[in-house]
């Protein structure tokens, strides 16, 4: 609970904490004591007197990460969890029978419900940016998907980047009966991008809104000669640029059967790598793209638990990071990984890799550099993701109050070691509390869970 004294609205001290990772790499990746917060940055850190009319926050029996970024997701998938049809799927079956499947019923009512679900799953697991990768986007809706997501995330306060996908090409997936997936000539996509940037994206490090240049599959979404134009036109609006990328074995054999190139080398010679680029999943690399990567600065959205359930495979996040490339993390679409919470993500890729490689493959201080400063820094967000001083006061404050923490050694490590219980007593964004006692203000869970339910009926009736 924060204990308010009048006249101090823009100072706050969190006092008490068991210690703190700090998103920060060697020495310093772990801190102690007291975090100072004047006008929603980190002022000071350390042992702190306290100082009359500041506001105080109880992290008492409490350990303190930076706010997590998450860097890829796909939030209208959030009423779209475990349906059977796509349960036992690879990744390219699943896309028939899911998003495929589903995407022309999503009314504007499910849409809203999807992305308040997924946000707020977010922040309970301590996320305070979230880049969403919307790729649907038709006329016969009546309404804008990217309006209507954005505003959510607005009312629920966390950081925002919105990944403007969309295809100028469709993608044969398509069963008999189905709707085809919508597709836009160029220069639409084009303009409609800009007008969105217009609106929208916000340059500076601390930004809370954001729009990337995101076509869904540069393989498959948009034909080879579009790709330099859209690099092209994304730097030129000063935009990031993001897509899915070498998910599966698929899109290396199409790249080498079509272009003669594997995926990486492939979009090297389209413009399409550098440090303003991130791709998801990034499973299929050999030695040579891996170097191309870390040489170009060109970023990976790591998402392990959904590359599991689809049987994607592994991501070599490890050795893209020894190679000193840029690593985040993702929870991706809640309809390929039901368990879309950050800390999940975290805890399956400290495990995953270690089975692969060996138990000091990675650590879970690195998990929490890539869930937190890597992602700030692949989305270009350079006042965000660690815990410093004049850094945004971007915190997840998470209680080791459970059972699962009892007798821990290393408290510091329980979140993510722990694994799926870790929930945090409050969470931080820019010091504006939003969550607060466990609770996401002015947001009924259980009047949530029925709106849910309500759609998912629809969607299958």
């Amino acid at each position: 609970m924060i204990a308010d004294t009048p006249g101090a609205e823009n100072t706050l001290v969190v006092r008490g904490a068991i210690g703190m990772l700090t998103g920060r790499a060697g020495a310093a990746e772990r801190g102690a004591g007291d975090i100072r917060i004047v006008d929603g940055r980190i002022a000071e850190i350390g042992e702190l007197p306290p100082r009359a009319g500041e506001r105080t926050l109880d992290a008492s029996g409490c350990v303190i990460y930076p706010g997590l970024v998450n860097t890829h997701h796909h939030l209208f998938q959030s009423v779209l969890k475990g349906v059977r049809t796509g349960i036992d799927l690879r990744l390219e079956a699943w896309l028939r029978e899911i998003p495929y499947t589903y995407w022309h019923r999503l009314d504007e009512q499910a849409l809203e419900v999807a992305a308040t679900i997924g946000i707020a799953e977010l922040l309970l697991s301590g996320t305070t940016t979230v880049a969403d990768h919307h790729y649907i986007f038709d006329e016969r809706y009546g309404f804008d998907p990217a309006e209507v997501i954005l505003e959510v995330a607005r009312k629920l306060g966390v950081r925002f980047v919105l990944c403007r996908g969309g295809a100028t090409v469709a993608r044969d997936l398509d069963g008999a009966g189905m709707q085809a997936m919508p597709v836009e000539t160029l220069p639409t996509m084009l303009r409609r991008v800009g007008d969105l940037a217009r609106r929208h994206n916000d340059p500076a490090p601390d930004a809370m809104r954001r729009i990337v240049f995101a076509p869904t599959t540069p393989t498959f979404s948009v034909r080879v000669e579009e790709l330099a134009l859209i690099a092209a036109a994304a730097r030129e609006m000063g935009l990031r640029m993001h897509t899915h990328m070498s998910e599966t074995q698929v899109y290396v054999d199409y790249c080498l059967e079509m272009y003669g190139r594997r995926p990486i080398q492939w979009a090297a010679e389209n413009d399409w790598l550098g440090e303003d680029i991130w791709f998801a999943h990034l499973v299929h690399l050999d030695e040579s793209e891996l170097q191309l990567l870390a040489q170009t600065r060109t970023g990976m959205a790591h998402c392990p638990q959904s590359n599991c359930r689809l049987g994607s495979g592994i991501a070599p996040a490890t050795r893209l990071a020894q190679l000193g490339g840029r690593v985040s993390m993702g929870v991706d679409g809640a309809a390929s990984n039901e368990s879309a919470d950050m800390i999940n993500e975290m805890h399956c890729a400290w495990q995953v890799h270690r089975a692969i490689l060996g138990p000091d493959a990675v650590s879970v201080e690195e998990v929490v550099r890539w869930a937190s400063a890597g992602g700030a820094e692949v989305l270009g967000l350079g006042a965000v993701g660690t815990i410093e001083v004049g850094k945004s006061a971007d915190l997840a404050i998470f209680e080791l109050g459970q059972p699962r923490y009892a007798g821990l050694h290393d408290p510091l490590i329980g979140p993510v070691a722990g694994g799926g219980g870790a929930r945090p007593r409050h969470v931080l964004v820019g010091g504006r509390p939003v969550v607060a006692d466990g609770t996401i203000p002015n947001l009924d869970l259980a009047a949530l869970a029925s709106r849910a339910a309500g759609v998912v009926r629809r969607l299958v009736a």
